[in-house]
């Protein structure tokens, strides 16, 4: 009897160890389940070869033994030689078989972190050659080669050519050194700075290679809203040391500078960009950062922005305080990205139009190692937003993207939205700053303005929690975003339908209703949320919930009634030529598709112009009935998203199927909440009924008005 408990007991821990809770991102390998295409892989590499001896190429070695054993069911092990049916992995300049091969033409392409794949018969024998001008691209190019066989693609004649476009393609964390992170929804951060640098916790190893397996070449360690200890030794030597776990995957660590650091911690007076004293207090700092961290990356910055200090604070600009650090870094061949993030209170211009008209004027003054940093539109990473005016407006300035990855807006870490689909929105949008096809995407990369520089960032939304991002799907916008800094024309279908495959299953049954609510849950939240332009009606200060009725802050521009401006007339802020005329810093035809209200956009109706409530839409209803039907629609929508991954049952895991379930049920539950709360107040100044058909709302408005949330997360 005690032996068939100890039994019982033993396969209850070990389904517990194999639980799938999600921790293993999209690098979940298992055995291949189909065994035609199990035997194909399998008889297509028996073994492998991997030439050098860096710390990179160590890690090469340990991926394929694990990665390939785990996925083909059997040992996979490294020859001293190619084989029939050989892995080759390595350089022309570590390997005599890859430089006989002739790949010079392919390998001149690829640039320090690209790498071919491609299928060779040399000395009879049958090989597939992964080959790169670094250790480093060729660790990419394995990462690849294994995408192709989770996802169970034919690699049995493969001829491919990879790199990326976009040079810097770096995750901001806005984590504080007490470990709280700002606007983040899973967790605390999982730098534990307290036990740095002596502890190096697993984790660490985990996270740099997750973003290389995407490409991902760059993390910010720091808040925007910086800290000056950040810069101080004690912290630099724990910085050296996540650098240090790094550095082999090809990832550079960066910090956020404090603007006033040198009175905060180098005991002078002034911080003025301009003084003699300051300018040396930096290149020490600077100094003293490379001796602790050979390849540090460079600053992040956040100035004149929100309470943050910077040049203004001395009557300077933000070119004399980027340029000030440039030349600390330049010597170390360092970079500064420099947020436009800023509008003053004191400006009481539309809050849209303040960065454009704040850096424009500087174009062409800052040092060429240095990237002005954009959000994706001119407010704060709504849920929809047009693309910054800054965009195309700036060609002698580097332009740097910056998405946000954690859910700030988008319903935090409970609501199911895939955000690749409003990546690829804003960068396949036209500038037309140079005639047709400026896009967005061809700004950020250099390419329509000839920058030897360019970066994309996404602000992270990675915690402690088990499976990183608090949502299970959440996990989908980390890999969509490096996957996009990579290769920005992929599709978000196909990057949705590789992280569904492998990070779930390769069922179709499965595959396509699941990538199908994903590509179509942004405009699901979107109609929900923040209709046809509308914006930032969020709740005060934490952003959760609707609240489009909030004007609690003396600020006008942190109160929703400023964005939406309900009145008895309709609806909308007017940014048209008879308003704030913000739509005149887009390009002539850019702006021709929103400047007037028959002809705009409608998704942006609302965000450049005030609209009658009885205005005629395409539909045919009104402004009214549509904006209850946009709101109806996304309720509907949710609650279909939900319905269609209860039949996904079968095809996952009970634990993560019923992690989802759950949120999803959360996600359909506030998207009424978002509906009934911004019609019963939208309608207060409408003075229209909620169409026929239409559930009514269960709940009075002076209910939704009344609910507070004063320990909202990420606040």
């Amino acid at each position: 009897m005690k032996k068939i408990k100890g039994i019982i007991l033993l396969l209850c821990l070990c389904t517990t160890v194999a639980a799938e809770d999600g921790h293993d991102l999209w690098l979940r390998f298992r055995l291949i389940d189909n065994p035609q295409l199990l035997a194909t892989y399998r008889n297509t590499v028996a073994g492998f070869v991997v030439y050098g001896n860096s710390p990179t190429i160590a890690i090469i070695k340990n991926e394929l033994n694990k990665s390939l054993s785990a996925l083909l069911g059997k040992a996979i092990k490294e020859n001293s030689n190619p084989i029939p049916s050989s892995l080759v992995v390595g350089t022309p300049s570590s390997s005599v078989v890859i430089s006989s091969l002739n790949l010079n033409e392919q390998l001149s392409k690829v640039g320090a972190e690209g790498f071919v794949i491609i299928s060779k018969t040399t000395g009879g024998k049958k090989i597939t050659v992964i080959a790169a001008n670094t250790d480093i691209g060729a660790l990419h190019g394995v990462f690849d080669f294994l995408r192709l066989i989770q996802t169970h693609q034919d690699i049995s004649n493969l001829n491919k050519i990879s790199f990326p476009k976009i040079d810097l393609r770096i995750l901001d964390h806005w984590d504080n050194l007490n470990r709280y992170v700002e606007r983040g929804y899973a967790g605390i951060s999982i730098w534990d700075w307290h036990k740095l640098p002596d502890y190096i916790d697993p984790i660490y190893t985990e996270y740099a290679r997750a973003n290389a397996s995407i490409g991902i070449n760059g993390t910010v360690l720091t808040n925007v809203n910086a800290n000056a200890l950040t810069l101080t030794s004690q912290y630099l030597e724990k910085a050296a040391a996540l650098a240090n776990i790094f550095r082999p995957y090809g990832i550079k660590v960066y910090l956020t500078a404090r603007f006033s650091a040198p009175s905060e911690i180098g005991g002078i007076s002034t911080s003025d960009p301009l003084n003699d004293s300051v300018q040396t207090w930096w290149k020490n700092k600077v100094q003293e950062i490379y001796k602790y961290i050979p390849d540090f990356g460079g600053f992040l910055v956040k100035a004149n922005s929100e309470g943050q200090p910077g040049p203004q604070n001395y009557g300077r600009t933000h070119a004399d305080g980027a340029n000030m650090l440039a030349d600390a870094v330049k010597p170390y061949h360092g970079v500064i990205m420099w947020r436009a993030f800023v509008y003053a209170n004191a400006n009481n211009e539309d809050r849209a139009k303040q960065a454009y008209e704040e850096f424009v004027p500087l174009d062409g003054k800052f040092r060429d190692n240095v990237l002005l940093q954009v959000k994706n539109g001119p407010i704060d990473f709504q849920p929809r937003e047009p693309f910054h005016p800054l965009f195309g407006s700036m060609p002698k300035t580097p332009m740097m993207m910056e998405f946000q990855l954690t859910q700030e807006y988008l319903g935090f870490a409970t609501h199911l939205v895939f955000l690749p689909v409003m990546f690829k929105e804003i960068l396949q949008s036209d500038t037309y700053a140079q005639g047709k096809g400026s896009y967005v995407a061809k700004v950020i990369d250099g390419s329509l303005d000839h920058h030897s520089i360019s970066g994309i960032a996404g602000v992270a939304n990675i915690g402690n929690d088990i499976n990183w991002t608090g949502h299970p799907f959440g996990q989908a916008n980390w890999y969509g975003f490096g996957r996009l800094a990579w290769d920005e024309d992929l599709s978000a279908a196909t990057i949705a339908e590789e992280w569904i495959r492998q990070t779930f299953s390769n069922d179709n049954a499965f595959v396509s209703p699941v990538k199908s609510f994903m590509l179509s849950s942004h405009e699901t939240l979107v109609n929900y949320m923040t209709p046809l332009g509308l914006h930032h009606i969020m709740g005060n200060g934490h952003h959760y919930g609707p609240s489009p009725w909030s004007n609690s802050f003396a600020r006008a521009d942190w109160n929703p009634v400023y964005f939406h401006r309900s009145d008895s007339m309709g609806i909308g802020f007017d940014r048209s030529a008879t308003g704030s005329n913000a739509i005149e810093q887009y390009f002539p035809e850019a702006r021709r598709a929103w400047e007037n209200t028959e002809t705009c956009d409608e998704k942006y109706l609302l965000w450049f112009h005030h609209v009658a409530w009885k205005h005629k839409m395409k539909s045919g209803r009104n402004l009214w009935e549509e904006l209850c039907y946009k709101y109806y629609n996304g309720v509907d929508s949710a609650r279909k998203m939900k319905d269609t991954w209860v039949k996904m049952k079968p095809y996952v895991d009970s634990e993560r199927f019923e992690h989802v379930l759950g949120l999803l049920e959360v996600q359909v539950k506030e998207a009424i909440w978002w509906r009934n709360a911004c019609l019963l107040y939208f309608q207060t100044f409408s003075k229209m009924p909620i169409p026929s058909g239409f559930e009514k709302p269960d709940k009075t408005l002076e209910y939704y008005e009344s609910l507070k949330f004063p320990y909202a997360p990420g606040n």
